[in-house]
């Protein structure tokens, strides 16, 4: 190499690291590119580290933001490849928890006053990790037991440089070849939405507040949200009545203590679909670790960092396909998801019907046969891209709620067709003519 040319790499050097020392997005860039190329260098030099393998390590090693993304792959089989969707479901536990000494540093600065002023204790030991926060056992000065979860350090900064990143990479793969059916930008700016609403903790005790709202509304009053303490709740901080109780998918403790696990599942459902059909407002994560049934009876929904809001337009739509879904007509099926999902192309309806008999069958079988889950997505979403459509994220967010309930419905309650029980499909109805009156 001549010297002009190593000099002026030199010098490009130079501009670079001095310009990622006052810019984070900077660093941030040339980081996740060092990272990335790294990956690279090592999927070509060991023929037995797969692609998925490499890219979640990698993804592990560029931090919170991207754990965060990983999450959303593992949890949206359909807008993935299948085996990127299994590997990454190794990201849901591998967030090690920051310092408690962080915990009250955060807590003192947001609420104003030394922590022993407000909580007569705090649980050093966090009861969850995640990527965004962390969750800690308390009481309060009054003796109630709360739960606090606290952001992580730094945490807001490094999401804005990370999310331009990952525009920038978005925009180079809308580029390629199908690029634009497979809709990257699309998809960054939903994960870009709920990043957004989830490190804003006000926003999430708004969507407790407004989930019991409507349970009271509906004489729910065996559902419910945690309350949050407003007075305790900033940017960085929540601060919100503990739940104690079973996960949905603990079976042997449900049995033991003599609750009702099918008449549970039938009111946590009939309480999603309410807040769905009629007020365009849903829970989007109703994993098991997010439902749980509690030790006075009720059903307890947690975790309202993810929520899902239709316009009426798009919730007329969903209803719509609820309906058609629950008669298994396939051609009003096939008109709905055309409706939500149709490019420019003509969607040959009765093709599209057709194939949606078949992707849909397990799920409406009689005989109740296992469904293997994560497959059901991927049938969907690959018959709507055959015909030329690309669903939005929030009708696969809701058909993946109702795999959840599903699946729950397998263990608690074996005899039960979550998507052809006659009691869940006339509340279904009623919910929706009530919403067509309300909107009439």
């Amino acid at each position: 190499m001549n010297s002009p040319v190593l000099a002026a790499l030199i010098g490009l050097g130079i501009v670079l690291l001095v310009a990622s020392l006052v810019s984070r997005t900077l660093r941030r860039i040339l980081a996740t590119t060092w990272v990335l190329l790294t990956a690279v260098a090592r999927r070509l030099g060991d023929r037995d580290a797969t692609g998925p393998v490499v890219v979640r390590r990698a993804f592990e090693e560029l931090g919170p933001t991207y754990i965060k993304l990983g999450q959303l792959v593992a949890s949206s089989q359909g807008l993935f490849p299948e085996r990127y969707c299994l590997e990454f479901r190794k990201c849901l536990d591998r967030v090690p928890p920051f310092e408690f000494s962080e915990v009250e540093r955060t807590l003192g600065e947001d609420l104003k006053e030394p922590t022993s002023a407000t909580f007569a204790s705090i649980d050093p030991k966090p009861l969850a990790s995640a990527s965004i926060a962390q969750v800690h056992a308390a009481k309060l000065r009054d003796g109630k037991d709360v739960v606090i979860k606290v952001q992580r350090p730094g945490i807001s900064d490094l999401v804005e440089a990370d999310l331009y990143v990952l525009k920038l990479m978005a925009r180079i793969m809308t580029m390629m070849p199908l690029g634009d059916l497979a809709n990257p930008e699309g998809i960054v700016e939903d994960f870009e939405s709920n990043i957004r609403e989830e490190l804003d903790f006000r926003r999430e005790a708004a969507n407790m507040t407004e989930f019991n709202r409507i349970m009271v509304e509906h004489d729910q009053v065996r559902v419910a949200a945690p309350k949050p303490i407003d007075a305790l709740t900033t940017r960085r901080v929540l601060v919100m009545e503990r739940f104690f109780g079973h996960r949905v998918d603990d079976v042997e403790s449900i049995k033991a203590s003599k609750v009702d696990g099918e008449e549970t599942l039938l009111l946590g459902m009939r309480a999603w679909f309410q807040c769905m059909i009629i007020h365009g407002f849903f829970h989007g994560d109703v994993h098991a670790g997010n439902l749980m049934t509690l030790v006075d009876g009720r059903v307890g929904f947690l975790d309202f960092g993810i929520v899902g809001r239709f316009a009426r337009e798009r919730r007329e739509q969903v209803t719509d396909y609820l309906l058609a879904f629950s008669t298994a007509d396939f051609k009003m099926l096939a008109t709905v998801m055309a409706t939500m999902g149709a490019t420019n192309a003509k969607v040959d309806l009765d093709a599209l019907a057709k194939d949606l008999a078949t992707a849909y069958q397990p799920m409406l079988a009689d005989e109740l046969a296992a469904i293997k889950y994560a497959d059901v997505i991927p049938a969907i979403m690959r018959t709507a891209i055959r015909h030329g459509l690309r669903m939005p994220r929030d009708f696969v967010l809701v058909v993946k709620q109702m795999l959840y309930f599903d699946r729950y419905a397998k263990i608690l309650a074996p005899n039960l067709n979550v998507f052809r029980d006659p009691r869940i499909v006339t509340a279904l109805m009623t919910d929706i003519m009530q919403a067509r009156m309300q909107a009439a």
